[in-house]
């Protein structure tokens, strides 16, 4: 068995057993062409028992940012890795969901939020991104990428310590904070703290979202919801550090796809809801993540930023409901 955790350690831990998302598209919008993506895929699902995730078959698509077939001349072995994480981790969550990959011709901010564009253009109801860009005054501009209400899109909150990143503040995403999870013989079965290297904290320019009550931050806080962000294992052979095969890798970058698949799992959101307000509507949903810390912001009973609500206990925390919120942020 390949080292780190796998798909049958991500359904324990999050008490998934028992859910589909089939028939369920998540998106994943990455820069650049991996031209072994979904052969490294294959060997993914072969390992863990997974149904196979084909072109062919229907359940894999990979377009580029203007939706054609043709992909992006350039291939990046740092962005072909975090395709491979992305594919990987929403097939640990959601085994039977249909995969779109988005390959954006680089990774110029301005072709990644076409990417997204694109995802939202094929019809996407649940929208993953690893892919962060330092806050900046005229941020709050391109938040109408993501203004599509009936759309999750998940963000990684970062991998630097109590840093904030956009899009992941922008107040219309889930921004998502990682974890570290270990099993233990307790009656979870695991143990969970936040990760020492998740971004979150204070936006620096985005206004808190109407379903957020923190007294954390005047203005949006970051991390909404969190997942495992350490020690997963992913098979990627286009030559990343020099290496091919079977990796442990670590970031937010793995609880953004993780999290996109479990919102797949629980149902395609209400029209007129934005899915970043259903867990503050659910906190019962979620294991409570009470220790750790990212550079002087800890984990404590209740919400906080570097693991937000906390993380799913199945999937209920991720489904609209009666009372949900309805408006803009």
């Amino acid at each position: 068995m390949p080292p780190g955790l796998n798909p049958f350690d991500i359904r324990s831990a999050y008490k998934l057993s028992g859910s589909h998302g089939r028939g369920r598209t998540v998106a994943i919008n990455v820069a650049f062409h991996n031209p072994n993506l979904e052969s490294d895929l294959a060997v993914y699902r072969r390992q863990f028992h997974l149904p196979p995730c084909t072109k062919a078959n229907g359940c894999l698509r990979v377009i580029n940012q203007n939706g054609g077939t043709t992909p992006p001349s350039a291939t990046d072995p740092t962005w072909a890795f975090e395709s491979s994480v992305d594919v990987d981790a929403v097939s640990a969550a959601c085994p039977d969901c249909r995969i779109l990959v988005v390959e954006t011709d680089d990774n110029f901010f301005t072709n990644l939020f076409a990417g997204v564009d694109q995802a939202v253009a094929q019809g996407a109801k649940f929208i993953s991104n690893s892919w962060v860009l330092p806050e900046a005054s005229f941020e709050g501009a391109f938040d109408f990428h993501f203004n599509h209400p009936g759309v999750a899109f998940t963000f990684a909150s970062g991998d630097h310590a109590g840093v904030t990143q956009y899009p992941a503040a922008s107040p219309y995403v889930t921004a998502v904070g990682g974890t570290t999870l270990a099993r233990a013989h307790n009656r979870r079965g695991w143990t969970e703290s936040a990760w020492s290297d998740t971004g979150c904290g204070c936006s620096l320019f985005e206004p808190k979202p109407a379903f957020q009550h923190d007294t954390i931050c005047t203005n949006r806080t970051i991390a909404d919801v969190s997942a495992v962000a350490d020690d997963f294992a992913v098979y990627d052979t286009t030559p990343f550090n020099g290496s091919t095969g079977w990796f442990v890798a670590n970031g937010t970058s793995i609880s953004a796809p993780l999290i996109a698949g479990m919102y797949a799992l629980a149902g395609n959101p209400a029209p007129g809801t934005f899915p970043n307000s259903y867990p503050y509507a659910h906190r019962q949903d979620f294991f409570d993540i009470t220790t750790g810390a990212a550079d002087g912001f800890a984990a404590m009973p209740g919400y906080d930023a570097p693991t937000g609500i906390g993380t799913p206990n199945g999937i209920r925390g991720l489904r609209a409901s009666s009372g949900e919120w309805y408006g803009a942020a």
